[in-house]
């Protein structure tokens, strides 16, 4: 059976930028394991299926694939796919107005607005969870052997490592400026034990681009990616980071994250944080994409 895909480069306003994505427009009759040979065949960070919803409520069931898993959710596919519904399904209604799109995902429906930006689009989504923290974070010196770091290269100000959640869990390493963040590497072996299943975020306040407010980079080598160029899932959880470190005052925040710098392929993502009596009660992530190559593929 035929069944048609687009590519996208999400968290950019250019191609072959961003991070890439693959979005299966009719999924209906795939199995899982099917899905993850398509994931396996495209290569890519992650490839989406679009299905029926669940509740007819809801605009679009997906599910998520990196080359080696399935995740419960995830920011740049959520983007992309949530662009790829309303290009396809409403292209006029998108040239004149912002659409609302929601998608169901494992960790739960994800409401997310789609706009034209000119020649790429722009698409946000509500945080599906609050950011909640994980236990068993491994020391600094196991986190900096593993990273291939130096022990002074780990932290800054009130700043240590942390596991925090928004759907998919992640270590969170705090990095002393640019220099020392350009030259982690991991040492796959010693990453698996230190941080088992989870992907490593690394962040610092040095930036390439002034205007930026976190440099970060991200590991994942169990998913079947040792490094990726933009994480939407890991800046929602990152939020989690920011309040607890930063304690920003009440009132919204916006913080917009570079990341794939070192990989050739610069990426920015919007955060916006609500806080009220010290607490975060709201989040959501933006980005750009634009729309890359579209096809069919014979499955």
């Amino acid at each position: 059976m035929k069944r048609h895909f687009y590519t996208l480069d999400v968290f950019t306003e250019r191609p072959l930028a961003g991070n890439a994505l693959a979005v299966v427009l009719d999924g209906g009759g795939l199995d899982a394991s099917r899905m993850q040979a398509i994931a396996r065949e495209f290569n890519l960070s992650e490839t989406t299926f679009l299905l029926e919803p669940g509740d007819p409520v809801n605009t679009a069931a997906l599910r998520i694939f990196t080359p080696a898993r399935e995740l419960p959710f995830a920011g740049h596919p959520t983007i992309g796919s949530a662009i790829m519904v309303a290009v396809t399904r409403a292209p006029e209604m998108l040239g004149r107005d912002d659409l609302q799109i929601v998608l169901e995902e494992a960790v739960g429906p994800v409401r997310c607005d789609v706009r034209r930006k000119g020649d790429a689009y722009f698409a946000s989504f509500a945080l599906p969870t609050l950011p909640f923290t994980l236990p068993d974070t491994p020391s600094t010196a196991d986190a900096a052997a593993a990273l291939g770091l130096a022990l002074s290269d780990i932290g800054f100000d009130r700043h240590r490592l942390s596991r925090y959640s928004c759907g998919t869990p992640y270590t969170f390493v705090p990095i002393a400026g640019l220099e020392a963040i350009a030259q982690a590497a991991p040492d796959i072996a010693r990453f698996r034990q230190t941080f088992g299943e989870m992907g490593v975020f690394l962040y610092t306040r040095q930036t390439v681009n002034a205007e930026n407010a976190v440099h970060a980079r991200m590991f994942a080598p169990q998913f079947g990616i040792i490094e990726d160029p933009a994480t939407g899932s890991a800046a929602a959880a990152f939020a989690g980071v920011a309040r607890e470190f930063e304690a920003p005052e009440d009132g919204m925040h916006a913080i917009t994250i570079e990341q794939g710098f070192e990989m050739g392929r610069p990426s920015f993502i919007h955060l916006t944080m609500e806080i009220a009596g010290g607490r975060l009660i709201a989040g959501e992530i933006g980005g750009s994409a634009v729309i890359i190559s579209q096809g069919t593929i014979d499955v």
